[in-house]
C-alpha cells in the first residue's frame, strides 16, 4: 500500500505574490494532522485567483500527483475575482452539493455572513475536490463539518485504490462508513 496524497491548494492574489503569508494552506494542514491516522502526504499549491490557473491545478493534483482528496482555501466569496467554485464546476463530472450546504450551516452558527459563501465539492476521476473558505476559523469549522463523510466517498469512489485509505482519529473527527464498509 501506498501513502494516501492530499491536494492543498491555496488560491490568493496577495499569497501566491508573497505580499501576505498563507495562513489558509497552513491549517487545513494542521487540521488534516490532528484529524487522520492513516498515512498521508500533503501536495500544497499556492496560485492566484484566476481560473484557468485553478483549473489548470486541480486536474494537475487530481490527474498527475494523484491526490485522491484535494482541498482548497479561498476564492468561494461573492468577490469579482473570487471563482475556485466555477473552477472546481469546470474540472468536475459530478458536484457534490451537499457539501457546501453542510459548510454554510455550521459556519451560521459563528457568524451571519456565511450564507456569502460559494463552497462547494466536486468528484473528478477518482478524486473529491472540496471548496474551503480562507478564513483558518473557518476552514476549522467547514472540515469538522464534513469530514466524517470524506473517508468513505473516498471509498465509493475508489480514490488511489493503491493507497491505504483514510482513517482519523474518533476523539478528533470521527468518520463514519457504514457497517457493511468497516473494516473486520
Amino acid at each position: 500500500m501506498s501513502i494516501a496524497r492530499i491536494g492543498i491548494l491555496t488560491v490568493s492574489d496577495r499569497a501566491s505574490q508573497g505580499v501576505y503569508e498563507d495562513k489558509g494552506g497552513p491549517a487545513i494542514h494542521a487540521w488534516l494532522s490532528r484529524a487522520l491516522t492513516s498515512p498521508w502526504q500533503a501536495v500544497a499549491r499556492v496560485i492566484p485567483d484566476e481560473q484557468l490557473q485553478i483549473e489548470e491545478a486541480l486536474v494537475g493534483l487530481c490527474d498527475v500527483e494523484g491526490c485522491s482528496l484535494v482541498v482548497t482555501t479561498g476564492g468561494t466569496g461573492p468577490a469579482r475575482r473570487d471563482v475556485t467554485p466555477e473552477a472546481t464546476e469546470a474540472v468536475c463530472t459530478k458536484m457534490m452539493p451537499g457539501f457546501g450546504e453542510l459548510m454554510r450551516t455550521a459556519s451560521l452558527k459563528f457568524v451571519p455572513t456565511a450564507i456569502l459563501s460559494r463552497q462547494t465539492a466536486g468528484i473528478r476521476g477518482k478524486s473529491l475536490i472540496v471548496n474551503l473558505p480562507g478564513k483558518p476559523s473557518a476552514i476549522d469549522d467547514c472540515l469538522q463539518a464534513v469530514f466524517p463523510a470524506v473517508p468513505y466517498c473516498l471509498d465509493l469512489i475508489e480514490g488511489d485504490s493503491t493507497a491505504s485509505r483514510l482513517e482519523t482519529d474518533p476523539q478528533f473527527c470521527a468518520a463514519f462508513r457504514p457497517a457493511h464498509a468497516r473494516k473486520a
